[in-house]
């Protein structure tokens, strides 16, 4: 009896002592390196996200700035995080004429644009400008006259991402050399298009201009850049109804060519071939005698 309970004593202090011996420390070792290689993989692939979307021109959530004709408004953002911008200007229907600038800086003015259009409340102009190492402001002058004033939202918006949506574009990027143009036509079921501009770290000097029938201008926008590869520029382009071009003209010397990138944004519900027709007369789809304007001239409406 005492014999067997020495023996169960010494076998219970052999294997206790197998957890001090060389082989099962690097055995617990080896096993706590893997164990910790694994979970950092783990936590790295959990750190990785998905890379951040296109910016896009989004609704805004500001109150809209009446500026009236002849009067400037100022936005300032001193805080250098801000490095994007959306500018709406739109108005009621009226004409709108207006000077944007971006001010890093006394008399420093790396960023400006001369914008007409013709009617603001069908075309408003949204456009998203770089605002890189602020602080920044954002000056907003209504060149009209005290007759047509304008509403305007200027909005910080996230820099991640980059400015606009690649994918969708289908045409570009298209090399336009200093003087030339290109004109892009679209289908009367495209709502809105995207443009995209911007050089290798030249100046940007543009014109971009809404043509609806021979060289009647709905919407004119001319631009300059101080570095179009630190500043691209940005801008969604309303094109309601059918027979819309966008003519893009680099009104630089031949040493500073652009790159332009243009597609369609959104796109509309017009399925009937009436639908994708012009408005000829005033009546618009439906005249006077309650049919189409085409149906106008069966009822002597066209005579006149």
């Amino acid at each position: 009896m005492k014999f067997a309970t020495a023996l169960s004593f010494l076998f219970a202090a052999f294997s206790s002592t197998d957890a001090f011996s060389p082989g099962y420390i690097k055995a617990s070792t080896s096993t706590k390196l893997r164990d910790s290689t694994a979970a950092a993989m783990d936590a790295h692939m959990a750190s990785e996200v998905a890379p951040p979307p296109p910016a896009v021109i989004r609704q805004s959530k500001t109150p809209d700035v009446t500026v009236q004709g002849g009067s400037l408004k100022t936005w300032a953002f001193s805080s250098p995080a801000v490095e994007r911008v959306q500018v709406v200007l739109k108005t009621d229907g009226r004409p709108l004429d207006a000077d944007v600038e971006l001010w890093a800086g006394p008399d420093n003015t790396p960023h400006k644009m001369r914008i007409y259009v013709e009617n603001g409340a069908v075309r408003p102009f949204s456009a998203v400008m770089e605002t890189p190492r602020g602080p920044n402001t954002i000056a907003v002058r209504n060149i009209g006259q005290l007759e047509f004033p304008m509403a305007a939202q200027i909005e910080a918006v996230s820099a991640a991402g980059p400015l606009g949506d690649m994918q969708t574009i289908e045409h570009g990027p298209m090399t336009i050399q200093g003087g030339a143009l290109r004109t892009y036509p679209f289908e009367p079921q495209v709502d809105s298009v995207q443009v995209l501009l911007k050089t290798d770290g030249r100046p940007l000097n543009a014109r971009i201009e809404l043509l609806q029938g021979p060289n009647n201008n709905k919407q004119v926008i001319e631009l300059y850049t101080e570095d179009g590869l630190d500043r691209p520029f940005y801008a969604i382009l309303e094109t309601p109804g059918s027979g819309n071009v966008i003519r893009i003209v680099n009104t630089a010397t031949v040493e500073f060519p652009l790159t332009c990138s243009c597609g369609a944004y959104k796109f509309g519900d017009k399925s009937s071939f009436e639908e994708m027709q012009p408005v000829i007369s005033g009546y618009s789809s439906e005249n006077r005698y309650g049919g189409t304007d085409r149906d106008a001239f069966k009822y002597g409406g066209g005579q006149n």
